[in-house]
């Protein structure tokens, strides 16, 4: 088993598995698992979707920041960041001093399989023909920002299992380098 004293937290675009391989990772590293979106809308007090919709991008942008910032101020933890959360310098900033950073990287065909035809994503509100045009405008977008994680690894159309065993070899490599 994989022992840390430090966060670890997961980034990468939406459907890239932070929240299905967090719960997996967690429970295999005894760490409590933490969903940045569910934290949003634990302090909304609304879905993610309704945050979205009434406040706004830049609104919900501020908010999801608070949020990282407490998040990464607590104890050991796997954290499923927000989408776009690691995109904002001071979350990228904390998470270096506080995390142990992993990117879960997929291609467009896997962010597609995974977001296609799911409602509750607020960034994907759009008729399912576009959004294969949307998603790639996130990855050449954001792909920068998350490239500056400590771990890349790649999510693939796989058993998510086989990703968290992938994820706990990087972060035994990663913790044996430092």
């Amino acid at each position: 088993m994989v022992k840390t004293d430090k966060i670890i937290l997961l980034v990468g675009l939406i459907g890239s598995g932070k929240t299905s391989v967090g719960k997996r990772l967690a429970k295999k590293m005894g760490l409590p698992f933490v969903d940045g979106d569910q934290e949003i809308e634990k302090a909304a007090g609304l879905p993610v979707i309704d945050v979205f919709k009434y406040f706004g991008l830049e609104e919900y942008r501020a908010g999801e920041e608070r949020i990282m910032r407490r998040l990464l101020q607590g104890s050991p933890c796997v954290l499923a960041s927000g989408g776009g959360a690691f995109v904002a310098e001071q979350t990228r900033q904390i998470a270096k001093e506080k995390a142990l950073t992993i990117w879960l990287k997929a291609d467009i065909d896997v962010l597609y399989s995974r977001t296609a035809g799911r409602k509750r994503r607020p960034f994907l509100q759009c008729s399912d023909s576009k959004i294969k045009s949307k998603l790639q405008a996130y990855i050449d977008e954001e792909s920068p920002y998350y490239s500056q994680a400590d771990i890349v690894v790649e999510t693939k159309n796989e058993a998510v299992e086989n990703t968290v065993h992938r994820v706990l070899q990087a972060i035994k490599k990663y913790e044996s380098e430092v």
